[in-house]
C-alpha cells in the first residue's frame, strides 16, 4: 500500500474542509437527513451516480438542487413522464438554412442532459426506451444523436428520484441500468422535532442563500485525489468477499442467501465499496480507508444490487435485512 504525496495530502485535506462547508449551506434549506447528505457527497466525490428511493414530500428533489447551487454546476431537471421520448433527454438534429449559402445543414440542439448535476426525477415513470436513453450517459459520459458523438461536461452525475409506494404505472428500472448507480439512498420520515423544524423554515420569509463552494475543476481535482487513496489488501479482500457472498452460486454462500437472493450483486458492488470507503476516509480526515468505511456503506452500494427470491418476498424479507444478515456473518 503506497501512501499519498505531500501535495496529494493538501488537497485531500481540502476534500474534508469542502464537506462540512457544503453541509453547512444545505443546512440551510434541508432539515435533518445528514446520512443522506453524506452518502450523496461521497457519491459525488467517488464520480458516482445516485438512485434516491423515497414517499412524496420528502425533499428529494430539493435536496439534489440544493446540492447543485453549493457545488456551482450546471443543473437541469427533467421530469419522466409516459410521454418522455429520447431525444427529449439526449436532443436532437434540426434542419437550418445557411443564411448565405442557402445550403441546409443539420445543426445538433443539446438536451437537458448536457449539464453536470441531472436529475432524473421519478426515473420509472417512463418506459424503458427512455430510460435507456440515460444508460450510454451514465457509463460513458458520452451521447450519441444521428451518428455522432458528444461529450458531456465533466464533472457529470445523475442523480434519478423514485417513489417506492406508488407501482401503478411505472416501469421498474431494469438490473441492468440499477448497477450503474454507484448508491441507492433511501430517505425516511423526519422525525417530530424535525417535521416541527421543517414547517417553521418553510411557512415563512424568502429562502436562505446559498454560497457556492466548490467549481467543476475543483471538484475533478477532489475525485482524482479519492481515487488516489491508498487501501490495504485486507480491506480489499473484505469488500470483495461481501460481494461475492451475495451470490448464492457460490459454494461459500451463506444458507440465508441461498434461501432469500436470486441474484447476487456483481463486480461493481465491489468497486462501488471500495470507492465510497475512500471518499469516507477523505471525509473523516484519514487517509486510507477501514473496514468500518466498508462496513458503513454497505446497505446504499448493496441494496439496489440484489435480486431477492420469491421466497424472500413470500416472508417480506427486504434487501436491508439481508445484508444486515451478512455483515454478522461475513469476518472481518
Amino acid at each position: 500500500m503506497t501512501s499519498l504525496k505531500s501535495s496529494d495530502i493538501e488537497l485531500a485535506r481540502k476534500v474534508t474542509e469542502a464537506d462540512k462547508l457544503i453541509k453547512g449551506q444545505i443546512s440551510k434549506v434541508i432539515v435533518g437527513q445528514s446520512q443522506v447528505v453524506e452518502e450523496l457527497l461521497l457519491s459525488i466525490f467517488a464520480q458516482g451516480h445516485c438512485l434516491i428511493v423515497g414517499v412524496p414530500g420528502l425533499a428529494k428533489t430539493l435536496l439534489v438542487s440544493t446540492l447543485a447551487q453549493t457545488l456551482d454546476l450546471k443543473f437541469n431537471r427533467v421530469q419522466f413522464t409516459p410521454d418522455l421520448m429520447p431525444s427529449d433527454i439526449t436532443g436532437t438534429e434540426v434542419i437550418q438554412e445557411d443564411k448565405t449559402t442557402r445550403e441546409r445543414l443539420f445543426k445538433f440542439l443539446p438536451g437537458p442532459i448536457f449539464a453536470n448535476v441531472v436529475l432524473a426525477d421519478e426515473i420509472n415513470r417512463t418506459p424503458p426506451k427512455t430510460q435507456a436513453a440515460l444508460l450510454q450517459a451514465m457509463q460513458e459520459k458520452k451521447v450519441t444523436v444521428g451518428g455522432q458523438t458528444y461529450s458531456l461536461p465533466e464533472p457529470f452525475f445523475v442523480l434519478a428520484t423514485q417513489n417506492p409506494i406508488e407501482q401503478e404505472g411505472t416501469y421498474p428500472l431494469p438490473e441492468a441500468q440499477l448497477d450503474r448507480f454507484l448508491f441507492q439512498i433511501n430517505i425516511g420520515y423526519p422525525t417530530f422535532d424535525e417535521e416541527k423544524l421543517i414547517v417553521e423554515q418553510t411557512t415563512k420569509g424568502a429562502a436562505p442563500e446559498l454560497k457556492p463552494i466548490l467549481s467543476a475543476e475543483e471538484i475533478r481535482a477532489l475525485q482524482d485525489i479519492v481515487r488516489r487513496v491508498p487501501i490495504a489488501d485486507s480491506v480489499i479482500d473484505y469488500a470483495v468477499r461481501l460481494a461475492r457472498a451475495t451470490r448464492p452460486q457460490e459454494p461459500n454462500a451463506p444458507e440465508f442467501i441461498k434461501k432469500w437472493v436470486a441474484w447476487g450483486a456483481g463486480p461493481r458492488a465491489s468497486q462501488a465499496l471500495i470507492l465510497g470507503s475512500k471518499a469516507r476516509a477523505l471525509l473523516k480526515g484519514q487517509m486510507s480507508p477501514s473496514v468500518e468505511d466498508i462496513q458503513s456503506l454497505v446497505l446504499p452500494a448493496l441494496r439496489h444490487r440484489l435480486v431477492l427470491s420469491f421466497r424472500a418476498e413470500a416472508e417480506n424479507v427486504t434487501a436491508d435485512q439481508v445484508l444486515a444478515e451478512l455483515l454478522t456473518t461475513i469476518p472481518e
